[in-house]
């Protein structure tokens, strides 16, 4: 859709309450266009008070309605844990998953308010364009999408931040473009993401980014930290002695490995579009709770489990990258990993030092496949070593018959 094509239609905007937000809104309202601004909730650590993005985009002519998606974003967050869903780089895609949880939560709202566009601010050449309309797509196929950043007519009045911010001092509202900005940050409770500007260059170092969720690990505390959690099927359900339900535990870990410098990831990652793209992240509760999940699972899943596991969690990783949380193969995805996670009970202890995570023990386990006097290298009423020879002898014959075969490289 084209400015010229919104007339008559009742837009939902989505808006941070930044630069970007306050001039979609102004000039759709300058045109005479019917909108509403919508912001998600999702305990994002930039914002100390959520409810001001309201009072920010005010004087733009708009109400701005926040929603309430903390527990929603808790409950995704969890999901990300569970099937160690990272993507490129090894990082946790925390705006991937947010953008899931936003459109799910926005669009009832958008319903209720009459709207039949969604309206969002995402750049033309990045990943979040695709993600808000395929989901707006599969979730409510009768609502339409205006992206304001794909609008030629929109990117010839607005090339830069310069420009959006004369226009809007213009009329008399109050915009901070501030000078060349070294990056760029998006945040949510599953963590932090930093890129553009400086950041596009592969001779800037990831050091230049000042965190928001903790402290790089050369900053941290020179004292180990000890950190406990209990885990109930896949799930944390206990944080150093205490219950907690998933958001607080999501926000105490990332309290927790936050101060201790855990998380931070420099990622060189594939786009959904093609091109690549380098960021920053910061994701310490994400890190810190699928570290001590993983020790469960080595504990719980067999080999073929470990193997099958593996190409699952990769499959959702790259299901959630590509804005297709909701999918059916997600879907079943998600529930064969919560079938194996239905055995991941247990306590882990590890201590926290200076960005690393370093394990004590794994108790209360009742589903453990280790037992001690098989793997002992000493006398133990285990595995009688002598019963690996028929094994060693059933190997042979089939490395005889490749070697006779001449398939062997090297003999």
């Amino acid at each position: 859709m084209k400015l010229p094509d919104l007339k008559g239609e009742k837009l939902g905007v989505c808006v941070s309450g930044g630069l970007d937000s306050k001039t979609v809104a102004r000039k759709l309202v300058d045109l005479g266009i019917e909108a509403h601004c919508f912001c998600a909730d999702l305990a994002q650590g930039d914002e100390e008070n959520i409810q001001s993005v309201a009072e920010r985009m005010a004087p733009c002519g708009v109400e701005t309605e926040i929603v309430d998606l903390r527990n929603e974003m808790a409950a995704a967050c969890f999901d990300m844990i569970r099937a160690q869903a990272m993507y490129d780089g090894g990082y946790w895609n925390s705006t991937g998953i947010a953008r899931a949880i936003t459109v799910k939560g926005l669009l009832p709202a958008m319903r209720a308010k009459g709207c039949t566009v969604l309206a969002h601010g995402a750049t033309g050449r990045g990943n979040d364009q695709m993600r808000f309309e395929r989901y707006t797509n599969a979730l409510d196929p009768q609502m339409k999408v205006y992206a304001p950043w794909r609008d030629p007519e929109m990117l010839r009045e607005f090339p830069g931040r310069k420009e959006m911010a004369a226009y809007l001092q213009k009329q008399g509202i109050e915009a901070f473009p501030g000078g060349k900005k070294r990056y760029s940050t998006d945040a949510n409770l599953a963590g932090l993401s930093y890129e553009a500007e400086d950041l596009e260059s592969l001779e800037t170092g990831c050091l230049i980014v000042k965190p928001q969720m903790g402290l790089w690990p050369q900053n941290a505390s020179d004292t180990p930290e000890d950190f406990s959690v209990r885990f109930a099927k896949g799930d944390a359900v206990e944080i150093n002695g205490k219950q907690m339900k998933p958001l607080a535990a999501m926000q105490a870990a990332n309290m927790i490995g936050g101060r201790n410098g855990i998380g931070f990831k420099n990622a060189l990652e594939n786009r959904i579009i093609g091109t690549k793209s380098r960021g920053v992240y910061e994701s310490p509760g994400l890190e810190l709770l699928a570290y001590c999940l993983r020790q469960v699972y080595m504990a719980t899943m067999d080999r073929q489990c470990t193997a099958l596991f593996g190409q699952l969690s990769h499959l959702v990783a790259q299901q959630v990258y590509d804005g297709r949380y909701f999918d059916p193969t997600t879907t079943a995805a998600l529930a064969a990993i919560n079938s194996m996670a239905q055995h991941a009970a247990g306590t882990i202890k590890v201590k926290l030092y200076k960005g690393n995570i370093f394990f004590e023990s794994l108790t209360d386990c009742p589903a453990s496949l280790y037992n001690e006097a098989d793997a002992s290298m000493e006398a133990s009423a285990g595995l009688n070593p002598v019963s690996s020879q028929g094994f060693a002898e059933i190997q042979g014959v089939e490395a005889r018959a490749m070697a006779k075969g001449g398939q062997i490289r090297g003999s």
